[in-house]
């Protein structure tokens, strides 16, 4: 694993912690990305409420399971000492082949170390053609 980017965040870093955990997102690796926040990491991700990688990574494979094709972008929005705030969009298909893109924002803090230990994100979906997908594998800018 790469060296862990800790706070105080300056902008350079708040940029790369932000692409870290964007392209650590698109592995769809739901035990990976659980990795990335604290044992006792409290999440609040649209209604649902989680505490701890074990909830985490629960979490993420049943959202992986039906979200088919799933691509995310995130940009940063701001940060200060050992937070940052990201807006994100992503796009997947459900086993109809229905698209949808989803959009938002998230809240996160981290602890000394660099792991997330509180994510509060709100999100949006709406249905789209698949004509008006904008994310693509190729498209990445990692």
């Amino acid at each position: 694993m790469t060296e862990q980017i800790r706070p105080p965040f300056t902008r350079e870093t708040a940029l790369a912690k932000v692409q870290r955990a964007e392209d650590l997102w698109n592995t769809r690796d739901p035990a990976t990305v659980a990795l990335a926040y604290t044992e006792d990491s409290r999440w609040r991700n649209r209604n649902e409420f989680l505490r701890g990688r074990g909830e985490i990574e629960a979490f993420l494979q049943r959202k992986w399971r039906r979200e088919f094709d799933y691509r995310l972008r995130k940009d940063l929005f701001t940060f200060t000492g050992n937070r940052i705030a990201v807006k994100f969009h992503y796009e997947y298909r459900d086993d109809s082949g229905q698209w949808f893109r989803a959009f938002g924002l998230e809240h996160w803090t981290f602890d000394d170390d660099g792991l997330m230990n509180n994510r509060d994100a709100s999100i949006n979906e709406v249905a789209i053609r698949e004509d008006q997908r904008q994310l693509f594998a190729a498209d990445d800018r990692s």
